[in-house]
């Protein structure tokens, strides 16, 4: 194992993420869809790269989802698919069938992950990055992982992410009890990603975001979808007391009188976050050193250079 877990404060319940998506394997592909359209929209962007890379990782796998869209592209001959839940793996080691000769499914922690050094040309992340306490170590064990010149493609949730549930929950619970308990999983934000990916020592690193909206009948129905995906409440500090029917109710009250919309129906955002980055190479290109400039930005302005400190004759 890659020992680069930096010493921080645990935000996330790992062993609490592994429960809820054990207990979300079963039916989580009656509920994929969110995971199924981030898939697709990553696969569009690992297809815009003209590389082939025939040994790659899907890291957090799910139950396979992303290899629906990626299998046969950019000529991925190997496909390995980790996943912290091994109910998860077990039914991605299914869904492989006979074509998946050369797809091997496995449990393993982002946090901790159990593969040499140089091990793959291109490391895949769909939708399961945004649980993982150390990103930066996570990050950092993922670029050791590719081998020089490899692909890191990913896609998390970002800070928007159930902004109106988030609402809703904070409202109801001081209004009812007096007091906060995180119910909502913290994200990060566009920011914080650049800002790890260039930490993590990755080459080139762009970092964007997709907003994608899903509407609900009511804000209870995407209380118990969440947990259907296994998304449920991880963090820490949460409480540990059930969250209380006169809390839910009055959260759905809110959620419906804030953001209803004229049918009726609840919006929720998901804000996608697609990172997007190298193992560093010596053929890759590099920032020009200051002063090697072959060109002055006077010359070409058709104006008077003055040295730093200079002040222009005023007229």
């Amino acid at each position: 194992m890659n020992g680069a877990q930096s010493d921080q404060i645990a935000v996330f319940d790992r062993q609490q993420v592994r429960r809820n998506r054990e207990r979300a394997a079963a039916g989580f592909d009656g509920v994929d869809f969110l995971v199924r359209e981030a898939a697709d929209r990553l696969a569009d962007r690992l297809q815009d790269v003209s590389r082939q890379f025939p040994n790659a990782l899907d890291l957090g796998c799910h139950t396979g989802t992303l290899s629906d869209f990626v299998t046969g592209m950019n000529g991925i001959e190997t496909l390995i698919q980790a996943d912290l839940s091994w109910r998860m793996a077990a039914q991605a080691a299914e869904a492989t069938g006979a074509a998946g000769r050369n797809r091997l499914a496995v449990a393993a922690d982002e946090e901790w992950l159990p593969f040499k050094e140089e091990s793959f040309e291109l490391v895949l992340s769909n939708l399961s990055l945004h649980w993982v306490n150390d990103l930066p170590g996570a990050l950092i064990q993922i670029n050791r992982a590719l081998k020089p010149d490899g692909l890191f493609l990913a896609t998390m949730l970002g800070g928007e992410t159930l902004k109106e549930l988030r609402e809703a929950l904070a409202l109801a619970e001081v209004e009812l009890r007096d007091g906060l308990s995180p119910r909502v999983s913290p994200f990060a934000d566009l920011r914080d990603a650049g800002a790890l990916m260039q930490r993590a020592g990755f080459a080139l690193p762009v970092i964007d975001s997709d907003t994608i909206t899903v509407t609900y009948g009511n804000p209870l129905t995407l209380m118990q979808e969440l947990r259907k995906m296994g998304e449920g409440n991880a963090v820490t500090e949460r409480s540990r007391k059930p969250l209380g029917r006169d809390i839910l109710m009055r959260a759905a009250e809110l959620y419906q009188e804030r953001h209803a919309g004229p049918d009726g129906r609840v919006p929720a955002t998901f804000e996608i976050l697609h990172l997007h980055g190298w193992a560093p190479h010596e053929s890759q290109q590099k920032p020009l050193q200051p002063g090697s400039a072959r060109n002055r930005l006077a010359a070409a302005l058709e104006s008077k250079e003055h040295s730093a400190g200079e002040k222009p004759n005023k007229r």
